[in-house]
């Protein structure tokens, strides 16, 4: 049984910085994509940062690139997103999600197994 379980979200001043982690468990094959997508309230599922099974590559999206950081620790079945610099409007619901294609498909709706999410808020 596949299961995605995020943790470390919480309630974080601007400027600050948070830790985010997925533990994954029940895959049989290792080289799935694997990322990190975001969702507020009144707004779409928005892709933050994904590594490629396939190629170890990472990708982030537009508005976190320079501040979040993504990882992988293979050995713990554990993907993580450290969190710079935060604004108010990285104000989210985080989830992670897996592709078994090994890699990171630009659509929400193509990835085939998702977390229950962790809120991450911003604010004084």
């Amino acid at each position: 049984q596949v299961q995605l379980v995020e943790s470390g979200g919480g309630l974080v001043q601007p400027g600050g910085s948070l830790r985010l982690s997925c533990a994954a468990s029940g895959f049989t094959r290792s080289a799935y994509a694997i990322g990190w997508f975001r969702q507020a309230p009144g707004k779409e599922r928005e892709g933050v940062s994904c590594i490629s099974g396939a190629t170890g590559n990472t990708y982030y999206g537009d508005s976190v690139k320079g501040r979040f950081t993504i990882s992988r620790d293979n050995a713990k079945n554990t993907l993580y997103l450290q969190m710079n610099s935060l604004k108010p409007e990285d104000t989210a619901v985080y989830y992670c999600a897996t592709a078994l294609s090994g890699w990171c498909p630009r659509l929400p709706g193509e990835y085939e197994y998702w977390g229950q999410g962790t809120q991450v808020t911003v604010s004084s």
